[in-house]
């Protein structure tokens, strides 16, 4: 069994109480500000930016440290035409057939339906995958744990990281996702997560009205 090796923890920043409020608060309005958005426009964004946001997920912790989670970023339009095609024949299976009518009625107030244009407006799709195991260099496997948690707090991680970029971005998770595996020609223990279409929101961009739960509704104090 591997030993474990520790060195001194030199990175933490400490702040006086009424600064650490002020980063609490401007951070909470920070994230406030940030809104789903399923229209885009097609101006270019640089490909670095995109990847330092993929690195801040990067830093997110995880099960043993497994880091159980692969990206992979799609600008080709071709490739997200397929995308595309795949996520609206699930979609539409799932609003024609699958979901209930209580499901529909709770979506209706997004104005969604299975048309997403989005898939190919954006100039990048983001496609979050979680790793059931890890293949080693030496072609061993080893299995990862907390799978689902890991990469759920990676994920929040991005899509914090893109909002603090100025981009806009939509959690998009079309069921079942296995096309997506096909299309990006991934191995079988890897399990799309999440589809992310990252860009900036369109000059007409629109967004539904809704509210956030309180404080007191999310919070319990003992």
């Amino acid at each position: 069994m591997k030993e474990p090796n520790f060195i001194p923890y030199t990175t933490y920043r400490e702040h006086p109480p009424e600064e650490m409020h002020n980063r609490a608060r401007t951070f909470r309005k920070e994230l406030q500000r940030r809104r789903t958005v399923r229209t885009f426009s097609d101006r270019p964004v640089p490909r670095e930016i995109i990847e330092e946001c993929l690195r801040a997920a990067g830093t997110a912790p995880s099960g043993a440290n497994m880091q159980p989670w692969h990206f992979v970023v799609v600008s080709d339009p071709e490739v997200k035409k397929q995308i595309r095609e795949g996520a609206e024949k699930e979609e539409r299976e799932f609003y024609e057939r699958r979901a209930s009518q209580e499901w529909l009625e709770a979506l209706a107030s997004l104005g969604t339906d299975w048309r997403k244009p989005f898939l190919e407006d954006a100039p990048y799709l983001i496609v979050i995958f979680g790793l059931s195991k890890a293949i080693l260099p030496d072609g061993s496997k080893r299995k990862n744990y907390y799978v689902t948690e890991s990469v759920g707090i990676a994920t929040g991680m991005l899509i914090a990281a893109i909002h603090h970029a100025g981009l806009a971005s939509l959690t998009h998770t079309p069921s079942p996702m296995k096309f997506l595996s096909e299309i990006l020609q991934r191995p079988p223990n890897e399990r799309a997560f999440v589809l992310i279409p990252v860009g900036y929101p369109a000059a007409d961009a629109e967004v539904p009205v809704i509210t956030k739960k309180s404080l007191d509704e999310i919070l319990l104090r003992r």
